[in-house]
């Protein structure tokens, strides 16, 4: 270890004491403090050891230290949102257990598939909030302040916080791209099974249950086993076609694959638009068709976000549904293709409104509004440009362009200096034109 000499204290914080006149003392401050590796440390080095960043090996631990506050934050902020959003999600399928009799597992299961949809949708916005409040949180300790005067460039700082901005890419590229379509299918065959079994799940013993608009069910009691009595059907679908059931009794039964309410002892009233009388046929045995009696999402076709990303990327032509939405099918590929930049772009946003150092007399809650009206701005312009592609060919590119745009936006205000540049632009303004005129 190198010599100290005795003018120099070997003991860091220790001062050297002078005389002065009289009986008071002056205390001078040294201008080394200690001795780091036989180095002499500056006075700020060893009062922030952990921002020594003459000391490469202590680079990790600092960055470190700033992804465990933005991952803490990010984590609290997504499933906080997620939470709240999915609570009212619930709530308002909270009918399969009430009106449609169904299990809690059921229930558990529908509200389920929608969390991949909500998660891609929240994510970046529980990023921008982590950014900003770890920035934030920085910066009112004044530790923003001693890494700047410590020599620590804003590309050292972002190095910790893209660490995050690239996971949660990730995470929102993967919901975007298989399990939030996934979810819809799966969501779309639970609807599919509970919607079928609407006699043993749905409609209840004396009361006159709805199944779809203009059609009502009624029966009084069960008669054993899958046996109905005192059968009520009105269907009133189609204004110029009323049909109206009354049976005594009335059972289930499959045939060829396909479910049939039969009808015994009853009568069926059929009133036509413009007949005053309605048409009555009395009957000992009817047969209704249950398939007619819920919606019909079987034979349906998938909806663009319910089909896997392989079957957008390469889709049947000869389907008439694909050949009539091929716009939608294209918009919601490029859709997906593009939502994880949005994580990228809230990261960067979140960064340049709060990754300079400031003092404690200098507001941040401008930056801060800023911020959140870029960041929506830019999802806003973002969904305009879905939804135009859908119909317009060339609108496709903006998908891309809105992003990657804001995000080279984002990170020239970060990383670079725009005041300097735009006053530089301002100087040269005048010159030109004299040099024109």
């Amino acid at each position: 270890m190198r010599q100290v000499e005795a003018r120099e204290p070997a003991i860091a914080g220790e001062a050297t004491k002078t005389p002065h006149r009289g009986s008071r003392q002056v205390v001078r401050a040294p201008t080394r403090l200690a001795l780091d590796g036989g180095k002499w440390l500056a006075p700020g080095e060893r009062a922030f050891g952990v921002f020594n960043w003459n000391a490469r090996k202590r680079m990790p631990v600092v960055e470190r230290y700033i992804f465990r506050q933005s991952g803490a934050a990010f984590l609290a902020a997504l499933l906080g949102l997620t939470g709240v959003i999915w609570v009212t999600e619930a709530l308002r399928d909270f009918d399969l257990l009430t009106s449609k009799g169904q299990t809690i597992l059921v229930f558990l299961s529908v509200t389920a598939m929608v969390l991949p949809s909500l998660i891609m949708v929240i994510a970046p916005v529980a990023l921008f909030a982590a950014v900003v409040f770890t920035l934030n949180k920085l910066n009112g300790d004044s530790e923003l302040i001693a890494m700047s005067a410590s020599g620590v460039s804003p590309l050292r700082l972002l190095r910790p916080l893209a660490a995050l901005t690239l996971a949660t890419a990730l995470v929102v590229g993967s919901m975007s791209m298989w399990l939030t379509p996934s979810g819809f299918f799966s969501l779309r065959n639970i609807l599919m099974r509970v919607r079928g079994d609407f006699l043993a799940n749905v409609v209840v013993a004396g009361q006159f249950t709805t199944l779809d608009r203009g059609f009502v069910f009624h029966y009084r009691e069960r008669a054993g086993g899958s046996g109905l009595r005192g059968v009520f059907i009105q269907d009133r679908r189609d204004p110029q076609h009323i049909n109206t059931y009354l049976a005594e009794a009335g059972y289930t039964a499959e045939h060829d694959g396909q479910n049939f309410l039969v009808l015994e002892k009853g009568s069926v009233q059929r009133q036509v638009e413009g007949s005053k009388d309605p048409v009555m046929v009395v009957f000992d045995r009817y047969a209704v068709d249950l398939a007619q009696l819920s919606p019909d999402i079987e034979g349906a076709p998938l909806k663009p976000r319910e089909r896997p990303t392989l079957d957008l990327l390469w889709p049947n032509t000869n389907d008439p549904y694909v050949q009539r939405n091929l716009g939608a099918l294209r918009s919601e590929l490029h859709d997906r293709v593009a939502n994880p930049l949005y994580a990228l772009v809230f990261g960067a946003i979140a960064f340049a409104a709060a990754g300079k150092p400031r003092t404690t007399r200098q507001g941040r809650g401008l930056a801060a509004l800023i911020a959140v009206l870029a960041a929506l701005g830019v999802r806003l312009l973002g969904v305009a440009a879905t939804a135009l592609s859908s119909t317009y060919l060339a609108a496709t590119a903006a998908q891309y362009l809105v992003p990657l745009a804001a995000l080279a936006m984002a990170l020239w205000v970060a990383l670079g200096d725009p005041g300097a540049t735009l006053a530089a632009l301002a100087r040269r303004a005048p010159t030109r034109s004299a040099e024109a005129a």
